[in-house]
């Protein structure tokens, strides 16, 4: 999306170069005084300029405002010529200027009939199918505009200037011919333009027929207005030239003003303020400002609280009474007061959010457009809820894990080599009492030791990832090889990188042993295009994952993605089970 902070002084120059050569044109092809009907046809021709500024200022990442500034351009600097012509003289530097100037007619009247119609209202092509009548309008005004520039003096005669410019015999024959057909193709295709306007008009919905309507009127107008500005003698039917020419340049700008005044075309609204009848210019925000404008927020909150912060910025893109963002488990975070049923629902990742109606007005198409690019993100957010929800699951899990290990095993030994203590003080216990107290609390020492490893191995702090899993696998009692890159043995990576890919290789091994009654198992270890990855194979009985499942794996894979990894587990029925587990990691 182009940025507006540069765009709007560039829409401004634009504007005020049209303006200017549109108001010093028209001086200069009548001189002082200028008579008041002068004064009212530049009035008229700055519509096009002004409307142009507004959408482009307003709305710098759409075609269209720029289309509008440069066909005013168009207009303004061919105003401007003819009054060079007309005041400075047809020969020298002079008139090279002004025919130059001047020839950019036609390039005003092609994109007033052809595109100006056609991009609207959103500054796109109606369909695929107008990409080769675009490209072939294109080429139309091309001629159009070389052939008038290159037309000998003739042409120009009932001007009363000369063209510095016009090619002699056959070959100025051939550019005014080429340049009377090249008009004709581009009123017939401005033409074909009205009819595709009429067309669109029947299927359109509701919500756009208003629009469409305002500019097939326009577009009938100005084609019509053009040949009563052609037929209309300037002596004898003044009036009705004067009235073509009004109509050609104000048609299609009464129209597109029309439609940011009345129906906020491209989501511009103008009101007034104050008693004082202030314009004031408002401008929804698109997705991307609205997002820019909740970034650092996002950054800081809670993937719940983000749920929430998302509803507001839908709410407030649409400008609708409630919109709420709805989780897989039917938790709905609302902004606004919600209150009937919702009008417009989209997908939205795992969840979906829904809208209420709109402060003013319907759901248009281009709110519906917004919503769906909306839903992208909220999508994401969604998912990153519930997997935070599956974290803190998987984290209590495994808190409630280590305390019933705890309390069954470490506690009752420690219960029971206290008791012992308290008999062999009281009863003056020998050699032998001290002896097997003593080998109780090896024994204890021992289990909590085998419980550490559990919560997070020394070997893994101390050694790294790949000495941690070969220390593992030596204590298993089936054949288990591990194979690691040369290179990973010296290298460490972060705690949670590491931690994360022991404890899906150690949870793999106790799958292989506990279910797949395994005989021989395989550990590899590689990093390798910006991934470290452990797979883990065994020759086991294998299982069918549409009725098992990951087999304890979920909170593990939960644990990888929330690193950026991945878990992968492929396994069948008599063939053996593979875990394939990675996490980004810089090589």
């Amino acid at each position: 999306m182009a940025s507006s902070a540069p765009a709007r002084p560039l829409a401004a120059s634009m504007a005020g170069v049209a303006a200017a050569g549109m108001v010093t044109g028209a001086i200069m092809e009548t001189g002082f005084p200028v008579p008041a009907s002068q004064w009212l046809f530049a009035a008229v021709c700055l519509f096009l300029p002004a409307v142009g500024w507004l959408v482009a200022s307003r709305r710098p990442d759409n075609a269209y405002g720029w289309l509008l500034l440069a066909t005013a351009g168009c207009l303004g600097l061919g105003a401007l010529g003819f009054g060079i012509l007309l005041r400075l003289g047809d020969h020298g530097p002079a008139a090279v200027a002004g025919m130059l100037l001047l020839s950019l007619f036609p390039v005003f009247y092609g994109l007033s009939w052809i595109f100006i119609a056609l991009l609207f209202p959103d500054g796109r092509l109606p369909s695929r199918r107008w990409r080769a009548g675009a490209r072939l309008a294109g080429a139309v005004i091309a001629v159009y505009w070389l052939g008038l520039l290159l037309s000998p003096d003739a042409v120009y005669a009932p001007m009363g200037v000369d063209n510095p410019f016009s090619l002699g015999g056959p070959a100025g024959l051939v550019a005014a011919v080429a340049g009377g057909l090249g008009q004709g193709a581009a009123y017939l295709m401005g033409v074909a333009v009205l009819v595709s306007l009429v067309l669109r008009l029947w299927r359109a919905p509701a919500a756009e027929r208003r629009l469409l309507g305002l500019m097939t009127a326009g577009q009938a107008v100005a084609l019509g207005s053009f040949v009563l500005m052609v037929v209309s003698d300037e002596a004898q039917h003044a009036v009705g030239r004067t009235i073509g020419v009004m109509a050609v340049m104000t048609a299609l700008p009464a129209v597109i003003a029309a439609s940011v005044f009345r129906h906020n075309l491209l989501d511009i609204r103008v009101g007034i303020r104050g008693s004082r009848f202030f314009l004031v210019f408002d401008l929804r925000p698109t997705v991307d400002e609205l997002l820019t404008e909740l970034g650092p927020d996002l950054e800081e909150a809670e993937p719940v609280e983000q749920l929430g912060r998302l509803a507001g910025a839908v709410r407030a893109g649409l400008e609708t009474r409630w919109a709420a963002v709805v989780l897989p488990d039917g938790t709905r975070l609302v902004a606004g007061e919600e209150s009937g049923e919702a009008v417009l629902t989209v997908p939205a990742g795992l969840g979906h959010i829904a809208c209420g109606p709109k402060l003013a007005g319907r759901l248009t198409a281009e709110d519906r457009r917004q919503l769906g690019a909306l839903a992208v993100p909220v999508g994401l957010a969604v998912q990153s809820a519930a997997l935070a929800a599956r974290l803190v699951d998987a984290e209590e899990a495994g808190r409630r894990r280590i305390e019933r290990d705890i309390h069954d095993g470490v506690q009752q030994q420690l219960v029971a080599l206290i008791a012992g203590l308290e008999l062999a003080r009281a009863t003056g216990g020998g050699p032998e009492t001290l002896t097997l107290l003593r080998d109780q609390a090896r024994q204890t020492l021992t289990d909590l030791r085998e419980l550490a490893a559990g919560i997070h191995p020394s070997v893994l702090s101390q050694g790294g990832l790949v000495e941690a899993v070969e220390e593992r696998c030596s204590r298993l009692p089936v054949t288990t090889t591990v194979t690691a890159d040369a290179a990973l043995r010296a290298r460490r990576f972060p705690d949670q990188v590491e931690g994360a890919l022991y404890f899906t290789t150690s949870e793999a091994l106790t799958n292989a042993l506990k279910h797949a009654s395994a005989s021989r198992i395989e550990v590899r270890l590689t990093h390798a295009g910006g991934r470290l990855q452990v797979m883990v194979s065994d020759d086991g009985k294998g299982f069918d994952l549409a009725t098992t499942g990951r087999r304890g794996l979920g909170p593990l894979a939960d644990r990888l993605s929330a690193l950026g990894g991945a878990l992968e587990l492929s396994s069948a029925p008599g063939e053996g089970t593979r875990v394939r587990a990675w996490i980004p990691a810089p090589a």
